[in-house]
C-alpha cells in the first residue's frame, strides 16, 4: 500500500511502499478514505514529542471503511464506516482506567504515534477504540471530528458552565469548538495571531461574539478560556483576562513553557488546568452532538503525497478550519 512515512524527525515525510497491514486479535483492518492533519503531527515531525515508533505513519483522524476483522474483532462488520482517534489502547487495569479517566492510562498507546495511523491507504485499529460516524458528515468533513472537535469538546466540558469563554488560538480544534460553544449558549470571545483579520473575521463568522488579536483585552472579564496555540504566554495572558473564580484550560499536548506570573493573576480562586488526551466516552457524546449542533467543518483537502505540504501549511498558519488527506483508491481497487 502507498503511505507518508516518517524515518526520523525533522525530515519531511517520504513516499513509501508498504506491506498491507493484517489485523490482528481484536483488531480491524480500515481502507482510509480521509485523515485530518493535526498540530500533533507537526510536534512528531519536529521532534517535540521524543518518543514515537519509527518509521512511523502518521495520523490519527482517520475516516474509513472496515474491509477485514481479525479474531474477536466483531463489534462492527465488514463495510461499516468508522472513525479512529488519538486513544488506540489503554490496559483497561491500572487505577486510572479503573476510575473511568482512561485517558491517563500508564499504558496508553496512541494511534499515529505508537501505532500507525491514517497517513496510509490502509490501518488497522483496536475495534474496541473506533467508533460509528454519523451519516450527516462527509468523510473529509468528519476526519477533524476524531481529535480536532474531541479534544476541543473535552476542553470546553473543563471549561465547566462558562457562558464568557475566550478561545485563544483559532485553528482546526477552535473552528469546530466556537460552533458547539454558541450552540450551548455561551458568548465566545476569539483570540487569532495579532492582525490575523481573515482569522478574526472566520471567527465572528462562525458565531463569535467579539474577535481580536491576542494582543488585546476582550472587552469583558472571561468565565473560562481555552488555550489551543501551543504557546505559554497566553496561559498568562488569559489569566489576566479571567474573572475571579475562572479557569485557564491548556488543551495541547505540548506548550512552549509558562512564564513567571504575579501570584495576584491566579488568587481569587481562578485555576490554571491541562486537557490530556480523550476518552472513549468524549467520543460518543461529541458524535452524537455534532449532528445537532449542527457542526460545520471547514475543510482543505490535499492528495496523500502532499502531505509535507498540508503540514507545512498547518505550521504556518494558512489554513481556515482543517487540513485533510485524501489516500488515491488502492490499485487492487481501480
Amino acid at each position: 500500500m502507498h503511505a507518508m512515512l516518517l524515518d526520523a524527525a525533522k525530515r519531511p515525510l517520504r513516499d513509501a511502499q508498504l506491506d498491507m497491514p493484517q489485523p490482528g486479535a481484536g483488531q480491524l483492518r480500515i481502507r482510509v478514505l480521509a485523515c485530518g492533519v493535526c498540530r500533533t503531527d507537526l510536534h512528531i515531525v519536529d521532534g517535540e514529542l521524543t518518543r514515537p515508533k519509527l518509521p512511523l505513519v502518521l495520523g490519527h483522524e482517520i475516516i474509513g471503511i472496515i474491509d477485514a476483522l481479525g479474531p474477536g474483532g466483531d463489534r462492527f462488520r465488514l463495510g461499516n464506516r468508522v472513525g479512529v482517534p488519538w486513544l488506540g489502547h489503554t490496559d483497561g487495569t491500572c487505577e486510572f482506567c479503573r476510575a473511568g479517566r482512561e485517558n491517563l492510562c500508564d499504558h496508553a498507546r496512541f494511534t499515529g504515534y505508537d501505532i500507525d495511523g491514517g497517513y496510509a491507504q490502509y490501518a488497522v485499529a483496536d475495534a474496541a477504540f473506533c467508533f460509528s460516524v454519523p451519516d450527516a458528515f462527509d468523510d473529509a468533513h468528519a476526519a477533524p471530528l476524531m481529535c480536532a472537535g474531541l479534544i476541543g469538546y473535552r476542553s470546553l466540558r473543563m471549561a465547566g458552565d462558562a457562558l464568557r469563554l475566550g478561545i485563544y488560538g483559532f485553528g482546526a480544534a477552535a473552528h469546530i469548538i466556537v460552533q458547539v460553544a454558541c450552540h450551548e449558549g455561551r458568548r465566545v470571545f476569539a483570540f487569532t495571531r495579532p492582525g490575523d483579520e481573515r482569522g478574526q473575521s472566520f471567527a465572528r463568522a462562525l458565531g463569535a461574539a467579539w474577535a481580536g488579536g491576542s494582543d488585546e483585552s476582550p472587552p469583558e472579564e472571561l468565565d473560562a478560556a481555552i488555550v489551543f496555540a501551543p504557546v505559554g504566554p497566553l496561559v498568562v495572558t488569559a489569566l489576566r483576562a479571567l474573572a475571579k473564580g475562572g479557569v485557564v484550560v491548556c488543551a495541547g499536548i505540548r506548550m512552549s513553557d509558562i512564564p513567571a506570573f504575579p501570584y495576584e493573576l491566579l488568587w481569587e480562586e481562578r485555576q490554571i488546568r491541562s486537557v490530556a488526551n480523550l476518552t472513549r466516552r468524549d467520543a460518543q457524546e461529541f458524535l452524537a452532538l455534532a449532528p445537532a449542533v449542527p457542526v460545520k467543518p471547514t475543510v482543505t483537502t490535499y492528495a496523500l503525497d502532499r502531505a509535507n505540504e498540508a503540514l507545512d501549511d498547518v505550521r504556518a498558519g494558512k489554513l481556515e478550519g482543517a487540513a485533510v488527506l485524501i489516500p488515491s483508491p488502492a490499485r487492487s481497487e481501480s
